[in-house]
């Protein structure tokens, strides 16, 4: 266990009773302290009474959906998600991820495997964005803040889209493969794919219309992955 594990502060929001036994005593058991919500009002409330290192959100609740509250928590800052789901349809994990959820595991799960998602999502959270720290083509990458500025107006980002982005402007004008993306946002989290990142560059791509509608700085190349253009400013 890492030391940032030993200490972190998890929210688990989980309808099930027997389930979230199941779930916190694993994580328990590996030297997590979990905070466990049964509704996602209870929930809602428990973010803004303290600050947690990971949040885990059930989609289909009593009162809601845990997707609601991934959206809520995505707009503001960037703690990794990771949702939980009895439903294995591809539109969940696809609108999840377009929702900022970092990771997405279907019931029913594995306590060990849980464990394991959630260390990797806590040792990739620890890793700040490798970009260069200089503003580049109207681009500014702030390391401190963990954000990404275009033309002074920050970009609503969340943290694969950071990393995405770092990756890209680290090398303006070079095609990366999406396999080189993936490794850059995802790192070793085999349940990624091909698809993940296109989903990913597709929000991307939609953020920085919102701040410069009359450029396209991501370009496309069929079968091979995707480049940054920058612009004269």
């Amino acid at each position: 266990t890492t030391p940032r594990a030993a200490v972190a502060k998890l929210l688990l929001l989980e309808d099930d009773p027997a389930i979230a036994r199941t779930v916190i005593y694993a994580l328990e058991r590996d030297g997590f302290t979990v905070q466990h919500c049964l509704l996602l009002g209870d929930a809602r409330r428990a973010l803004k009474a303290r600050s947690f290192d990971l949040l885990m959100l059930d989609v289909g609740l009593p009162d809601g959906s845990g997707l609601d509250l991934c959206r809520e928590v995505r707009a503001q800052h960037p703690t990794p998600i990771l949702m939980l789901s009895a439903r294995n349809e591809e539109i969940d994990r696809v609108l999840g991820l377009e929702l900022g959820a970092d990771d997405y595991v279907s019931k029913p799960f594995s306590p060990r495997e849980l464990v394991a998602r959630v260390k990797a999502l806590l040792r990739r959270s620890a890793m700040a964005p490798a970009p260069a720290s200089r503003a580049t083509g109207g681009f500014e990458v702030d390391l401190a803040g963990q954000r990404i500025l275009l033309h002074g107006v920050p970009l609503a980002l969340t943290r694969r889209e950071v990393r995405l982005l770092g990756a890209l402007l680290r090398s303006p004008g070079r095609i990366h493969s999406r396999e080189q993306l993936l490794e850059a946002a995802w790192g070793d989290d085999s349940d990624s794919t091909d698809r993940t990142v296109d989903t990913h560059i597709k929000t991307l791509r939609a953020k920085l219309r919102q701040v410069d509608p009359a450029r396209e700085y991501i370009v496309t190349h069929r079968g091979m992955g995707y480049s940054l253009e920058l612009h004269p400013i």
